[in-house]
């Protein structure tokens, strides 16, 4: 759960917010300053990359089920106030599709709307996708692929300036409270929402790159039919009997 002093200091707070930025109790690991759209938009873009996956891929549907079971719980919980900010940005949405998207919820007229990607972390104009480097090593050092080139490429090159200039804005989505949060993060039990963030951030960049690789499709060469066998249960050298 999240550190007693932070949940104390946002109690004692008349508004009951934690703080973005403010330390997590987990080393390096900040409070997040809006978990709530930023999971609509991982868990959905990643049903939508799951999609192109075979229907039989046993990976598709244990990852469907997952994240369709805590999507649930994160449109669930609504902040105050959730619906009329809706009603104000909407004609900002409409002006911008290629920024912003709006979310139906199943089984339900109601709707969310997140940014297309996650442009106003990466700072890019147009809701540019770029690969997520957070936490990994350095884009300088050791073995690049081409991909990681050609993006740190972009990144030296741009005006961050001005791309933040061209971003549509809007106001930010509803604050949930420090009882919401603890309620998703009871409710999903994977610890902090910051760590559950972070895992949906990682399950979306898998499934980008199995998807690329296209996974489920036979292999050039086949393996040998026996290269298991050795680790078979009935290989085992049985128990020497005694006399």
């Amino acid at each position: 759960m999240r550190s007693t002093r932070q949940l104390l200091a946002a109690v004692q707070r008349s508004s009951q917010f934690l703080e973005a930025g403010a330390p997590t109790g987990l080393t390096g690991l900040l409070t997040h300053p809006s978990p709530r759209g930023t999971l609509l938009y991982l868990y959905n873009s990643t049903l939508e990359t799951l999609k192109k996956f075979p229907e039989h891929s046993v990976y598709r549907r244990s990852t469907e089920a997952l994240i369709n079971q805590r999507l649930a719980i994160v449109e669930a919980t609504k902040p105050a106030g959730l619906e009329a900010w809706q009603k104000r940005v909407e004609s900002v949405l409409e002006k911008h599709p290629e920024a912003f998207r709006k979310i139906p919820v199943k089984n339900s007229t109601e709707f969310n709307i997140v940014w297309k990607v996650s442009a106003a972390r990466a700072g890019l104009p147009g809701g540019e996708e770029v690969d997520d480097f957070r936490g990994a090593p350095s884009l300088l050092d050791g073995q690049r692929t081409a991909s990681e080139k050609a993006n740190q490429g972009r990144l030296l090159e741009r005006d961050e300036v001005a791309e933040r200039q061209n971003l549509p804005q809007i106001e930010d989505e509803p604050a949930l409270t420090a009882a919401q949060i603890n309620d998703i993060e009871a409710k999903i039990g994977a610890g902090l929402i910051e760590e559950v963030i972070q895992v949906a951030e990682g399950e979306k960049q898998l499934a980008d790159t199995l998807l690329e690789n296209q996974v489920w499709d036979e292999l050039v060469e086949k393996p040998d039919g026996n290269q298991w066998r050795y680790h078979a249960r009935d290989t085992h050298t049985g128990k020497t009997q005694a006399p």
